[in-house]
């Protein structure tokens, strides 16, 4: 879309398609605003849930909206942001599916393009590792854990050889790596002893963290009731381990150790995008600093928000939920700035934390209410509380369906 068929209103562009973007896009006036969206994922991706989609649990499409479903009447780029110029109010961008670079200019700019995984320069992360960050990475491990369960049923295959096939490493004990491992207990507890009964004795899932605890953005009674379960479920901890090498199939710890698997997860945190990093704004441990209006300090026409941002005056999480919340407050924020109203900072409401933990029991704290609860009937509540955050009639339908498909009839582990 060109200056003269966007008119004479203010071209509202937006980086990203994540949890912020899509917020924006729901509450932003399309009366007031042209809008842009430039990312290089075409669709929304409900992050939360996507370790169920690594076992069959949920089917990818059921967590997934494309970007121009989202909001009709918005233009859609599939391209990477690789610069932008605040003298001139432009973005550098190039494509995704071709190679081509082109400029886009903007009046107000949004940058919601989160993060990348964190391997803190590990050698072999990169190369030997498996992430879960996009729908990809739950492809990439699903296609994976069934190739190692058909590799280890090859006659031939030596018992020592079927060992290491079946031992599964993830390494970080944040919310990605004990829910990854939660599902894939569920996993081997559910399907392989219908499946592979020969040699479910042999399956190994061992959790590796650096520091003395799993779990630390959480409150201690349910850091320890989330290690006392996983005890119980034969799930190895292995705390205050660092990784100093990823090989093939191997890890290399500080202590000399070494251990060797099918499977190895990376679930480690999160580091800056090469866009953010690249610019030259004030940044906090590679997160852009903003006032409590979500704006970049030296740059008021550019709003940043979502993981790759953090606000000056405040520490919040780096959670779907905060950036839920930036995205509805931004969009109501721009229209009333459009009709020359009186914007107000910006307020984080802590609904809480949860987290799935496995054999149908999860966690959740919510601190405005002291709240810490944990077991079976927190359970009902970690899935409607995902059910109604899905944001399309479409995927609660869908996730709701592949939840009661899962119950009745098991995992589908096809391999196609």
């Amino acid at each position: 879309m060109n200056n003269e068929e966007r008119g004479s209103k203010p071209h509202l562009v937006i980086l990203g398609s994540g949890f912020a973007a899509v917020m924006i896009l729901k509450k932003i006036d399309l009366e007031r605003y042209n809008v842009s969206v430039v990312s290089p994922r075409n669709h929304f991706l409900f992050t939360p849930l996507l370790p169920s989609t690594t076992v069959g649990t949920v089917e990818f499409r059921s967590i997934i909206e494309p970007i121009r479903k989202t909001r009709k009447g918005i233009d859609y780029v599939q391209a990477h942001c690789i610069a932008i110029d605040p003298g001139t109010q432009t973005i550098q961008c190039e494509g995704v599916e071709i190679d081509v670079e082109f400029t886009l200019d903007y009046d107000n700019l949004v940058i919601a393009v989160g993060t990348n995984n964190n391997t803190f320069g590990i050698p072999g992360v990169e190369e030997h590792a498996l992430f879960l960050k996009e729908l990809v990475d739950g492809r990439n491990l699903r296609e994976r854990i069934i190739s190692c369960l058909e590799r280890a049923d090859l006659p031939g295959i030596t018992l020592k050889e079927r060992a290491k096939l079946l031992h599964f490493m993830i390494v970080g004990g944040g919310p990605t790596g004990v829910e990854f491992a939660a599902e894939l207990h569920d996993l081997v507890e559910e399907s392989m002893e219908r499946n592979y009964p020969e040699f479910i004795a042999l399956v190994k899932i061992t959790l590796y963290e650096a520091l003395p605890t799993i779990l630390g953005v959480f409150d201690t009674q349910l850091r320890d009731y989330t290690m006392r379960h996983f005890n119980r479920q034969g799930i190895d901890l292995q705390l205050n381990k660092r990784v100093q090498h990823v090989g093939d199939g191997f890890l290399e710890f500080g202590d000399g150790s070494r251990e060797e698997g099918g499977l190895i997860l990376w679930s480690t945190g999160c580091s800056p995008t090469p866009l953010v990093r690249s610019l030259n704004f004030d940044a906090d441990r590679g997160r852009i600093l903003t006032d409590e209006y979500l704006r970049v300090p030296s740059h008021p026409e550019i709003y940043a928000l979502g993981d790759c941002a953090t606000v000056i005056t405040e520490s919040f999480p780096q959670t779907a939920q905060l950036a839920m919340q930036e995205g509805k407050y931004l969009g109501s924020a721009l229209n009333r700035k459009a009709k020359g109203k009186t914007v107000t900072p910006f307020r984080f409401n802590n609904f809480g934390m949860l987290a799935y933990i496995g054999e149908s029991k999860a966690l959740a704290e919510v601190p405005k209410a002291h709240l810490r609860l944990r077991g079976a009937l927190t359970y009902f509540f970690w899935r409607s509380a995902y059910l109604t955050r899905l944001v399309s009639l479409k995927n609660k339908v869908l996730v709701l369906f592949d939840w009661i498909k899962t119950r009745l009839f098991g995992r589908d582990m096809s391999k196609f």
